[in-house]
């Protein structure tokens, strides 16, 4: 091939490349790494197209050789970074990453990869400072603010983030990536209608942001004025908008009711998260001759929770920064039979889109998100009858839901929690209420009932905790809310996020009773209080987010406290103030309360939940051709 042909081929690649049209791209490479092996340009950009299209092994051994024919080439250096990482080769890929910035210390998209690779590894603070490097190089660049953004986030220095990202919008206000990174970090600071304000913005700015308008569904809950019925059309729409799984390849799955199951859980949290605490004790007693796990991670946090989980797994795969479309493939052969999702639209990261492309026979949501999904693909959904009633509750779900356990939560205290100890209203003379839910939960209704309690016991005080609560600007703006009630700054108190879990259950020495928020209850909030001795008082709602706190005190055998008005929470959080025998009393027994009940009874809920997958299995084969269904 003459010079001549070789640069026009080339010029014919390099046009398909970046155009999108990778197959094509691929061929003519293919073609000119025969007549030119040895040309740079050909062998680099072979080896990018082919990191690309996934295919890894092809592109390490042609970016690799790329080097060894131009070693200063920074972006080579970067590109084989990345395809080692995607491979799952760290050490390799952070010697490349690294490389790439020696070779060109101005590079910032290079600088911009290397944090992306310390985020995958849990080093943030390192990741921070290659975005600080890269806004430096170039303040203008949109997405290089937007990416600081979410690292900030990461680390829970809100307001940077914040900053950060009208910074990305500053550079480009039509960036709808950062109209979304603003409004995750709004929700972060507990603004959550001017968060909703910017994730409506940003999809103005692009539509088919669905992640975008999955994070909304999930704000949407917080604010008090929004109703049941508009809620649940919103979930409606957003499963119209991600589409069916009309188009979807068939599944290969044989229909034999009674054969052992693979079963993948889908989730971001299979870590040291809340999710976890409730999803060990089953999985742990999960019968593992009728079951066999799938457990697919996607978070770059992995820790002892994720040690132990991936212990009860036939396989185990993290999927972070993976692209959907490999995502779906790993998925898919591994052939599970029921694929459980558990994050709905919360989290940072969630796969549902691929939820509608049915890559399972049976499709659940559990655990993770208090409400329907509005994905038609998405089969069932589990919970028990008295956080969704039977009838009321059907009509707000897309989802058949499974009421499979006398509560739909198995709880596994932390092995760390330290022990029990007297209410402290003796120690401190008065009573002290408190309420540990995540910030974002406690709206101006709320405020107005803890005003009632507050005002109804004279002398007492509410201890309030939270991400944010130890800065005084927070402090300041949660006192000026109470004000209007007639509640001084001087009978609140305000704790900041605490370091480890064991300083955080020991908190609850000062509390003497537990105030859970409304309409949106806590859940792994109320279980700890519970461990650690505090009676906690709920008031219960319609619909399923405002059922939990009842739920949960009914399977610890305190169905008293979950009151079905305003005036009885008032009432029953001051009755319990009034009697410090009655306090010192619940509290040395709560433990053992908790024991008794279905909540630690780890086997009879993981049976329960194993025998609810095993009926929505048997339902999906009695559903296919008669002929082929068998039942041992």
């Amino acid at each position: 091939m003459s010079p001549a042909q070789l640069q026009s081929l080339l010029q014919q690649a390099v046009a398909h490349h970046r155009a999108g049209r990778l197959t094509e791209a691929a061929a003519v490479y293919r073609r000119l790494l025969t007549a030119a092996p040895r040309n740079f340009d050909v062998v680099n950009l072979a080896g990018l197209v082919a990191y690309q299209q996934q295919r890894l092994d092809d592109a390490i051994t042609l970016l690799g050789k790329a080097q060894t024919l131009n070693p200063r080439h920074a972006g080579c250096a970067m590109h084989s970074g990345l395809a080692l990482l995607a491979a799952k080769r760290a050490p390799e890929a952070e010697k490349n990453l690294r490389r790439a910035v020696e070779i060109k210390p101005d590079y910032a998209e290079g600088w911009e990869n290397l944090a992306y690779y310390l985020k995958t590894q849990d080093r943030l603070d390192e990741a921070i400072v290659c975005h600080e490097k890269v806004a430096a190089l170039q303040p203008g660049y949109a997405r290089g603010w937007y990416n600081f953004g979410l690292t900030l986030s990461f680390v829970g220095r809100v307001a940077e983030a914040l900053a950060c990202h009208d910074r990305a919008l500053a550079a480009d206000p039509k960036y709808a990536a950062a109209r979304f990174g603003r409004a995750q970090a709004l929700r972060e600071h507990h603004r959550v209608a001017e968060a909703v304000a910017d994730y409506d913005a940003g999809l103005a700015l692009d539509p088919n942001a669905q992640e975008a308008r999955s994070h909304r569904l999930f704000a949407l809950h917080y604010l008090e004025t929004m109703t049941r019925e508009r809620l649940f059309a919103e979930h409606v729409a957003y499963g119209r908008a991600v589409g069916n799984a009309s188009s979807a390849p068939p599944l290969p799955n044989n229909p034999e009711a009674e054969r052992r199951l693979r079963v993948g859980v889908l989730s971001p949290d299979l870590r040291e998260h809340s999710c976890a605490y409730f999803l060990e004790p089953i999985l742990q007693h999960l019968d593992r001759e009728r079951f066999e796990l799938y457990l697919y991670h996607d978070h770059f946090r992995e820790d002892a929770v994720s040690a132990r989980l991936r212990a009860r797994a036939a396989s185990w795969r993290n999927f972070v920064g993976q692209p959907g479309d490999a995502v779906e493939a790993a998925i898919r052969a591994d052939a599970p039979d029921i694929l459980i999702d558990l994050a709905g639209h919360s989290g940072m990261t969630h796969r549902l889109a691929l939820f509608a492309r049915r890559l399972a026979p049976v499709q659940i949501t559990y655990l993770g998100y208090p409400n329907t999904t509005g994905l038609p693909a998405m089969d069932y959904r589990f919970t028990d009858g008295i956080a969704d009633p039977a009838d009321d509750a059907d009509r707000f779900a897309t989802e058949r839901l499974v009421r499979f356990a006398p509560t739909a939560w198995a709880y596994a205290p932390p092995a760390d929690a330290p022990d029990v100890e007297a209410p402290p209203c003796r120690r401190r003379g008065h009573t002290t209420f408190g309420c540990f839910n995540t910030p974002a939960k406690i709206t101006d209704v709320i405020i107005a009932l803890w005003s009632r309690v507050l005002l109804a016991v004279p002398g007492s005080k509410l201890c309030l905790k939270g991400a944010g609560f130890g800065t005084p600007a927070q402090r300041a703006f949660q006192a000026a809310r109470f004000a209007p009630h007639g509640i001084s700054a001087e009978r609140l108190e305000f704790l900041e996020r605490a370091e480890t879990n064991a300083a955080h259950l020991a908190c609850y020495h000062d509390i003497d009773i537990a105030l859970d928020t409304a309409p949106y209850n806590g859940t792994t909030t109320t279980c700890e209080a519970l461990w650690m001795g505090v009676p906690v008082i709920t008031l219960t709602g319609e619909r399923h987010m405002a059922r939990v706190g009842a739920s949960l005190l009914t399977a610890a055998g305190h169905a008293e406290w979950a009151t079905s008005t305003p005036e009885a929470y008032v009432r029953g959080a001051s009755e319990l103030a009034g009697d410090a025998g009655r306090l010192a009393d619940i509290r040395a027994g709560l433990r053992a309360d908790l024991q008794r009940g279905p909540l630690l009874d780890h086997a009879g809920q993981a049976a329960h939940f194993g025998a609810a997958l095993r009926e929505t299995w048997r339902e999906w084969c009695a559903r296919q051709e008669p002929a082929l269904c068998v039942s041992a």
